[in-house]
């Protein structure tokens, strides 16, 4: 594996990112890039030095994987009105919105849900570095 000294809160911002935006690691300086929808990857329009393979393109997670990270949260609470109010959130129209909705009601609950989704985040960019033979550098 290649060690790369890299963003790694950044990169776990673009796995989490639900916006329409393509995000990039760049391979030589470990930095996130984000474009715009509709404008071109990096390197492809420079015009001596075209180096495409310098970005690796971050897909970030789907729908379903975002789901199932908060799925998994409602089975660590021991608030059985906590659960039921996020799990019925879950189950409903724009289950994403509802459940941040609905959990900015119960405040005692949103540290835990950020520490939650900090670690499970840290979690899934090591795996993706590891799938694409990347390592962060200490």
């Amino acid at each position: 594996m290649r060690p790369l000294t890299i963003d790694l809160q950044r990169l776990e911002q673009a796995l989490l990112s639900q916006d329409d935006a393509e995000q990039y690691l760049d391979l030589e300086s470990g930095t996130v890039l984000r474009i715009a929808p509709g404008a071109p990857a990096p390197g492809t329009e420079e015009k001596y030095l075209v180096q495409p393979e310098r970005y690796l393109a971050i897909d970030a997670l789907g729908l379903d994987e975002l789901l199932a990270m908060r799925d998994a949260f409602l089975f660590s609470l021991h608030d059985p009105h906590a659960h039921s109010l996020l799990s019925h959130a879950l189950s409903g129209r724009r289950p994403l919105r509802t459940f941040d909705y609905e959990l900015e009601k119960l405040p005692h609950l949103q540290c835990t849900w950020h520490a939650y989704q900090a670690q499970r985040a840290r979690e899934q960019v090591l795996e993706w570095l590891q799938a694409n033979g990347l390592e962060a550098a200490d």
